[in-house]
């Protein structure tokens, strides 16, 4: 199994409307763990911060969910975060934070994290917090409860654009990149 490479038959996700009702709002002032065992809180940094929320990282050797690649939208979470691994000098250079976010803890994270060379830090919300206060989209794989793949882009902690749905998951940190380089600079 190749985890940088998505199958040519995958199903696209289809926009439900599940993220329609985030744009302008207040990003909640609530902290996460990060994999460095920190805590930060996206909606306290200035300017922009990008908030990629993703569903799992699989590991090599062992297997992903039963159905994973019949689940539209599920499967690409490593080409997504090399993606944004990828263009984080870009990202960087337009003063723009950038976080990694999903259900599975800290640890787990960590290992992806450094797998993957990732410069950025990963979140951990393994209580779902943010599906409770921003109402985000989720689903069940495996008897667990995961996030749908979206981007969120804060600007001094309000939400000023979202990605929903993401496919292909890798294209999604160009998609970015583009939008905040036709922003007014703060």
């Amino acid at each position: 199994m190749n985890l940088t490479q998505l199958p040519d038959d995958l199903p696209v996700p289809q926009d439900d409307g599940a993220t329609d009702h985030l744009l302008g709002m207040l990003f909640p002032r609530m902290t996460f763990l990060t994999t460095e065992g920190e805590q930060v809180s996206p909606s306290s940094l200035p300017g922009y911060v990008v908030l990629y929320i993703y569903p799992m990282t699989g590991r090599p050797g062992v297997p992903l969910p039963d159905g994973w690649d019949e689940i539209p939208g599920a499967r690409g979470c490593t080409p997504q975060s090399c993606s944004f691994r990828d263009h984080y000098r870009e990202l960087q250079s337009l003063q723009t934070y950038v976080f990694g976010l999903s259900t599975q803890t800290s640890d787990y994270q960590a290992e992806a994290r450094d797998r993957l060379h990732l410069p950025f830090e990963l979140l951990s919300d393994t209580e779902l917090k943010l599906k409770q206060t921003l109402k985000l989209p989720t689903f069940f794989a495996d008897n667990r409860e995961l996030y749908k793949r979206a981007t969120l882009i804060l600007r001094d902690g309000i939400v000023v654009k979202v990605f929903y749905p993401i496919f292909p998951p890798g294209e999604n940190a160009e998609s970015v990149l583009s939008w905040l380089q036709e922003q007014p600079r703060l």
